[in-house]
């Protein structure tokens, strides 16, 4: 009775992961850098076409290794130069991620998650609920998806990868270790050589793990903030209620202070209609934030159906710009881009379930639990 090889994905292995796997293999370490060339900066996942790699080695790793990123389901690219893909993940599920286009950057956002279990009640992903974690090969296989793509579109969208943030579906630490081993693929130079200025990880405040993440890279740090007091807070980001503004702040502050440069804090902050665009929410925002190096991105809210919110006018968001701009901050408001795909900011998933017939694969929110406050084998809810 024989037993089928379950084969090693090396498309999410970090470089130390990749040399202890030849280790083990009884080959050379060095082949570690020369595979993750040919995955990382060629996109290569067929082994006979790594051609600096032997004959002999090569029959080896197609035996028991393989270079598999998630399925593409579908890419849209929008009349911005926006593009959105949606892949299938191991689980079933569908992720999105989104490249935007902007002068001589292009930033792509990652998603971390199938679904999110944190529920903010303005986000599209939120109210899709919780289906897995992501492995990291599927976290850096969608930058692996992306690079590759470029070749193949028109000038006008044709451009480098040259920022990554990980703002797309879930809540990257809460899906610690494989975002963390993903986010390393993509400052290696052996993988795409990113700037640890220009890899971000966005959070809503998992203050146990913002802590942790100090220990394993130096990426930079962005704070889904929404409210500047913790009753609205409660209301909009339901995990306030168990790091309230407080903790998470002086949690984000030792962060930033542990790396040792003049980095500053980047602020998310999604404007909503009546409910935190007001001249007062201005005001305690500049003051819940007066001591803290940071620079902060003003988001109006992008509809999604049933949402129960609306975007403000451009008047509202103009006069709260400008009164943080008066109190010193350096605030910008983001433009909404790729509103057509349903790939602006909020709005990711918000096709996926029709598109893929998956709906019965979400399921319902859970709660979150004391989980978050465990080591990473203890989280994991796939």
């Amino acid at each position: 009775m024989t037993t089928s090889t379950v084969k090693t994905n090396l498309l999410g292995l970090t470089q130390q992961e990749m040399e202890k796997f030849f280790d083990s293999i009884g080959e050379k370490r060095f082949r570690a850098g020369q595979v993750m060339k040919w995955i990382h900066h060629f996109g290569v996942d067929d082994f006979d076409a790594m051609t600096n790699v032997s004959k002999a080695l090569r029959d080896k790793l197609k035996a028991i290794a393989e270079v598999r990123g998630p399925e593409v389901v579908s890419e849209d690219i929008s009349s911005d130069g926006t593009r959105k893909w949606v892949v299938r993940v191991a689980s079933g599920s569908c992720v999105e991620t989104v490249y935007i286009p902007q002068g001589k950057r292009g930033t792509l956002c990652v998603s971390s998650q199938a679904g999110c279990a944190l529920d903010c009640s303005f986000c599209s992903t939120g109210k899709q609920g919780f289906n897995s974690n992501l492995t990291a090969a599927e976290v850096i296989g969608q930058v692996w998806i992306a690079n590759k793509s470029f070749g193949s579109v028109p000038a006008t969208v044709d451009r480098a990868i040259t920022n990554v943030v990980m703002m797309g579906m879930g809540e990257p630490l809460l899906n610690f270790d494989k975002v963390v081993s993903a986010m390393h693929l993509m400052m290696d130079d052996l993988g795409y050589g990113i700037s640890k200025r220009r890899v971000t990880l966005s959070t809503s405040g998992v203050v146990p793990m913002i802590d942790e993440l100090s220990k394993h890279i130096d990426v930079s740090l962005a704070l889904s903030l929404h409210a500047p007091n913790d009753a609205l807070r409660n209301q909009l980001v339901p995990i306030n209620k168990k790091y309230p503004l407080k903790m998470l702040l002086e949690s984000c502050q030792r962060y930033m202070s542990s790396l040792g440069e003049k980095r500053v804090l980047t602020i998310e902050y999604t404007l909503l209609k009546d409910i935190n665009d007001k001249v007062e929410h201005a005001v305690e925002m500049i003051e819940l934030l007066k001591n803290i190096p940071c620079k902060i991105n003003l988001i109006p809210f992008n509809p999604f159906p049933h949402s129960g919110y609306e975007r403000p006018s451009n008047n509202a968001i103009r006069r709260f710009q400008d009164l943080l701009h008066q109190a010193g901050f350096n605030v910008t408001v983001r433009t909404t881009r790729g509103e057509d795909i349903d790939a602006a900011c909020g709005q990711l998933v918000g096709q996926v379930l029709d598109r893929t017939r998956r709906s019965e694969r979400y399921i319902a929110v859970r709660e979150l639990s004391a989980a978050d406050d465990m080591p990473q084998s203890a989280v994991n809810r796939t």
